[in-house]
């Protein structure tokens, strides 16, 4: 197990629709981010698409996680067959082990049965390469629905993404997702949570906080990863609320990235 940060450590320095800053970051801040923090993993998701690059762009991206150590692992959203196989060739090329996956795109919400129908046989190019499909467990599916397309594909080379808040959305805490697929977790993203009353006392609202702060216990959450023999990357993920602005938003979000690594670190030596 490694620790590592990702694009959605910094969505709001990313850009999130509506809410873009001055300068956007880019994979390359992204690495710099990294070699300032002094981990070894970088994540970069669909937020940051890789394969929008220039041949040139990619290859500058290559080449600074080459100079500096850093192992990259890819991430997408959309399980159509021609954008799999476009970020399988893409994960090869920069030599991630990984490739997490997001089921639902904004023009495609599969059902349950039709997700496994089209998993399986891309299954087999991804054993081909030695690559693993970490699906994450989104907010649409139930944990024991993604056990469920995990057995059914019935491939080493087919695991989950776990991530620890997502699964509020399906009515499910992490100590539930965690216990239902801690068995096939090839990835981790580490997102610490508070739950409070609304303001108006009518209701609850969830939302991030510094790694070590919240509601999650993450060190029970790595001992039933080892129990189940399984050692992923843990890549801090992050929901800091929305500043007055975006520049004091961005600017929490990275001192919460600080923090939460130094917490982090403590539990996972790298």
């Amino acid at each position: 197990m490694r620790l590592g940060i990702g694009s959605y450590t910094y969505a709001w320095a990313v850009g999130i629709p509506g809410y873009l800053p001055r300068r956007p970051m880019t994979a390359l801040d992204l690495l710099e981010k990294a070699v300032r923090l002094g981990v070894g993993v970088v994540q970069i998701c669909d937020n940051l698409p890789l394969d929008a690059l220039s041949k040139s762009e990619l290859s500058e991206v290559e080449h600074c996680a080459g100079q500096h150590g850093i192992a990259l692992e890819l991430g997408t959203r959309g399980i159509a067959p021609e954008n799999l196989r476009r970020q399988l060739e893409l994960a090869l090329r920069l030599e991630s082990p990984i490739l997490r996956v997001v089921i639902d795109a904004a023009d495609h919400r599969p059902s349950l049965q039709e997700a496994i129908e089209r998993l399986r046989p891309f299954a087999r190019e991804l054993e081909q390469a030695n690559v693993c499909l970490a699906i994450e467990n989104h907010d649409r599916f139930a944990s024991r629905e993604f056990r469920q397309m995990i057995t059914e594909i019935d491939s080493p080379c087919v695991g989950i993404c776990l991530d620890t808040v997502n699964s509020f959305g399906a009515l499910e805490g992490p100590e539930l997702v965690a216990t239902t697929l801690a068995p096939w977790v090839a990835n981790l993203h580490v997102k610490d949570f508070v739950v409070r009353r609304a303001d108006h006392q009518l209701g609850f609202v969830i939302e991030g906080c510094p790694a070590g702060r919240g509601r999650l216990d993450v060190p029970w959450l790595l001992d039933q990863l080892r129990q189940a023999n399984r050692a992923p990357n843990a890549i801090l993920e992050q929901w800091p609320a929305e500043e007055t602005t975006i520049e004091a938003t961005i600017a929490k979000e990275d001192r919460w990235a600080q923090e939460g690594i130094d917490y982090l670190r403590t539990l996972i030596p790298d």
